[in-house]
């Protein structure tokens, strides 16, 4: 008796989706969904929004976290999706789908609870509310600075690739002018935030696997 093996049919429709991919699809429905319910209860902002002066008086400690998927525009959200995409793809190769996840959550969390701080520094800060991607993008910025610091990116409107060791604290530095200039709240210190604890997770990994980080840093020069 002969057994013939019974062919297994793929799945031609299966979509295996990016840890990126989802992180993208997950803001831009939390902003399709949210958005509306703002405009008829102004009071859900206190749920979602980050507020320092709520937060220091014990409401909305869930809010580092729910901030990180709410943007204030189609071009706010238009821009931190389009970062995210090119950024979160590479971190996503870099560190693995685990690692990434978690990091980019800290880093969210980390930038927000910054922005906080901030308050006491700058009393002014205190009655502001923070919403965005930006904070967790800037601490996956802030790792690229340690691991690929020659990757070559483009920045803004400048035509020329600009090395990421330079054109990401020029980016800092560009968005705070900007803010300073225009009076915009741009979630400042969120972005300092995100990228200190993106330089020190890069510097952390930088000792604990030093042939890797070589490896990847020499691989981008």
């Amino acid at each position: 008796m002969r057994v013939y093996p019974v062919p297994i049919k793929k799945n031609r429709f299966k979509f295996n989706f990016s840890l990126t991919s989802w992180l993208i699809i997950a803001n831009v429905l939390f902003f399709i969904i949210i958005t509306p319910l703002l405009s008829r209860n102004i009071l859900l902002l206190d749920a979602i929004a980050i507020n320092p002066f709520n937060i220091l008086h014990g409401y909305g400690f869930w809010t580092p976290i729910s901030s990180m998927f709410m943007h204030g525009g189609i071009f706010h959200l238009l821009v931190n999706m389009l970062s995210l995409f090119f950024i979160g793809s590479l971190i996503e190769k870099l560190l693995g789908r685990k690692r990434y996840f978690w990091f980019y959550l800290i880093a969210g969390i980390f930038a927000g609870l910054f922005f906080v701080l901030s308050a006491f520094v700058f009393p002014n800060e205190m009655s502001s509310f923070a919403v965005g991607a930006s904070g967790a993008l800037f601490g996956l910025i802030g790792l690229l600075i340690v691991l690929t610091p020659n990757l070559r990116v483009y920045m803004l409107f400048i035509p020329i690739p600009i090395k990421m060791k330079y054109a990401a604290p020029g980016l800092l530095v560009i968005l705070w002018l900007i803010s300073v200039a225009g009076n915009v709240a741009l979630g400042n210190f969120a972005h300092l935030g995100g990228l200190l604890i993106g330089l020190a997770y890069g510097f952390f990994l930088r000792k604990r696997y030093p042939k890797k980080t070589k490896y990847i840093s020499s691989h981008f020069s």
